[in-house]
């Protein structure tokens, strides 16, 4: 076999080598990121959506590419809210002094923009304002 051939064949192979490093490698980053469960996954949250509203339930599930697809179990939807103070971390944290709240047990939300784990007090006081 002349040299030519051989180094190209050799450059070949390595190539190849190279490719399955890259290729285990990038399988590997893909799999840290996938298995990771999210932080807030199997917690209480309340969520603000881009155009459904506001949420709060246990999340069961979140979309491990994008985070925006969460499904709720034990949910409630907030209509309006009172009190408390101006903005959604407030209600997350303090709970409402009066609104408009509609239990609905499981719902999938899309369009996920913020999410705030709730605190005991907060959800206390959401259970006065229920109108189903």
């Amino acid at each position: 076999m002349n040299e030519t051939k051989q180094n190209k064949e050799e450059t070949k192979m390595t190539e190849n080598i190279q490719n399955k490093e890259e290729t285990k490698m990038n399988e590997t980053k893909q799999n840290e990121t996938t298995t990771k469960p999210h932080v807030m996954l199997n917690r209480r949250c309340l969520i603000r959506t881009y155009s459904a509203g506001v949420h709060v339930g246990d999340i069961v599930y979140v979309n491990p590419e994008t985070s925006t697809e969460i499904q709720l179990k034990n949910a409630i939807r907030i209509w309006q809210w009172s009190g408390g103070g101006l903005s959604l971390s407030a209600i997350a944290n303090n709970g409402m002094k009066g609104g408009r709240i509609n239990r609905t047990g499981e719902v999938y939300l899309t369009n996920v923009i913020e999410i705030i784990p709730t605190t005991q007090i907060a959800e206390k006081t959401y259970e006065k304002y229920i109108k189903d």
